[in-house]
């Protein structure tokens, strides 16, 4: 489904090309390109956390862009309309304290809706996946359930 237009232009294909841009080269280093895409009053939320505000979000970006040694997203479908959209993507990454710095790649989805800036954020992704099948025992237990379901 193409995003709609507005009298304003491409609004929507230009809010998804801002944020895909920003989610493939925001490093801990360069946390100000959030200032671009994210209004001040951003609400994001994904399976772990809720953040309010554009500074708790550079906070909230900062402790997990800590210790990412690489990190890359690469998209896929879109569906948008005037004033949202829903992207799916796969991350690529490698960080010291997760795997012991081998590869992990979660696949997921964000929903954006926005304005001039995107005020709400919210991604999908399986937190299992990405967390709870790391720790000792507990992840065992995790990949056991999952089988048997």
């Amino acid at each position: 489904m193409k995003p709609a237009r507005t009298p304003a232009g491409d609004m929507p294909a230009q809010q998804v090309a801002r944020f895909q841009a920003l989610f493939r080269d925001l490093r801990r280093d360069n946390l100000q390109m959030l200032d671009d895409v994210y209004a001040p009053e951003i609400l994001f939320e994904d399976p772990l956390h809720r953040v309010m505000g554009l500074a708790a979000l550079k906070d909230y970006f900062g402790r997990l862009y800590d210790g990412v040694e690489s990190i890359d997203f690469e998209f896929g479908a879109v569906l948008g309309s005037h004033d949202q959209a829903m992207l799916t993507w796969q991350m690529r990454m490698t960080h010291r304290r997760l795997r012991a710095g081998r590869e992990l790649i979660l696949a997921g989805a964000s929903h954006i809706r926005f304005g001039a800036r995107v005020h709400y954020h919210r991604d999908y992704f399986d937190a299992g996946a990405l967390l709870y099948e790391r720790i000792p025992l507990f992840g065992g237990i995790v990949r056991a359930i999952r089988r048997r379901v």
